[in-house]
C-alpha cells in the first residue's frame, strides 16, 4: 500500500478553514467519485474519504489542514498524480478569497486649497 500524507497550514480560522473542507469533500465527491462524509468538532473536524482503492481523512483545525490517504495496490501506481491532485485542489482552495470579504473603504479627508 501506497500512503500520502500532507499538511498545509493557514490563518484562516476553523469557522473558514470549515467552509473549504467543506468545498473540498463536494469536488473529491464529484470530481473523483470518492464517498465523504463530514465530522464537526469543537476544535476540529474530519472529513472522511473513501472509493474502491482508497480511503482516508482529511483533518481541519484553526490553522491547519491534514490529508492522509491510503492508496491500495493498483492505485498505487498512480501515487504520484494522485498526489499532485490533491496539493493542486487543496492549496487552490486555501488561496481562493472569501467572496463575502472585501476591503474596507478607505475614508479620505477633504484637502483644503491654499492660495
Amino acid at each position: 500500500m501506497a500512503d500520502i500524507h500532507l499538511e498545509r497550514e493557514h490563518d484562516l480560522g476553523l469557522p473558514q478553514a470549515r467552509k473549504i473542507a467543506f468545498k473540498w469533500a463536494e469536488q473529491a465527491e464529484a470530481e473523483f467519485g470518492m464517498e465523504c462524509t463530514y465530522e464537526e468538532g469543537h476544535a476540529s473536524d474530519l472529513v472522511r474519504f473513501s472509493r474502491s482503492g482508497v480511503h482516508g481523512t482529511l483533518a481541519v483545525t484553526k490553522n491547519s489542514f491534514e490529508v492522509n490517504a491510503k492508496l491500495g495496490f493498483l492505485v498505487g501506481a498512480f501515487k504520484d498524480r494522485i498526489e499532485a491532485e490533491l496539493v493542486k485542489n487543496l492549496d487552490a482552495l486555501i488561496g481562493e478569497k472569501p467572496a463575502h470579504t472585501k476591503a474596507p473603504a478607505q475614508k479620505t479627508t477633504p484637502h483644503k486649497k491654499t492660495a
